[in-house]
């Protein structure tokens, strides 16, 4: 197997993994997208919890196709600062040791959205049919 087709495969696991946690993160969000997060001590705006379920549960689907890959990466990248930046602001540890709140998995999400937005979709994805073609960044 060439390396280009291992790189493919590579981003193909990493979109369906990631993929698969923010369609079930986002599904109890999409249920109540305007007020997911009401309870929380000072609740973002309702269209910004709107946007974050969708950025989740349709970015989610996104990723597994392979479908405007980039746009769903910005905004689950987007999400995820947030969610970072409302962790420490709170004071919470990279890893909590107790089992309280910590921003490991927004940080690793994060990174994973930003590694799929930079070496794009990959072969094996919708928005390779779509757009056909070799370009410089797809496996």
């Amino acid at each position: 197997m060439n390396p280009a087709h291992r790189g493919s495969i590579a981003v193909l696991l990493l979109r369906l993994v990631a993929g698969m946690a923010f369609l079930f993160h986002g599904w109890p969000k999409i249920q109540n997208p305007m007020h997911w997060l009401d309870k929380a001590p000072n609740p973002p705006p309702g269209f910004l919890q709107a946007l974050a379920a969708v950025a989740e549960f349709g970015g989610g689907i996104g990723l597994i196709l392979g479908l405007l890959t980039p746009l769903c990466c910005a905004g689950i990248a987007c999400t995820m600062g947030y969610a970072i930046f409302t962790h420490v602001s709170r004071g919470d540890p990279f890893v909590s040791k107790t089992g309280g709140g910590s921003y490991e998995l927004a940080v690793v999400y994060l990174v994973i959205s930003l590694a799929i937005l930079l070496l794009g979709p990959g072969r094996y994805s919708v928005d390779q049919r779509l757009l056909g073609g070799r370009r410089p960044n797809d496996y």
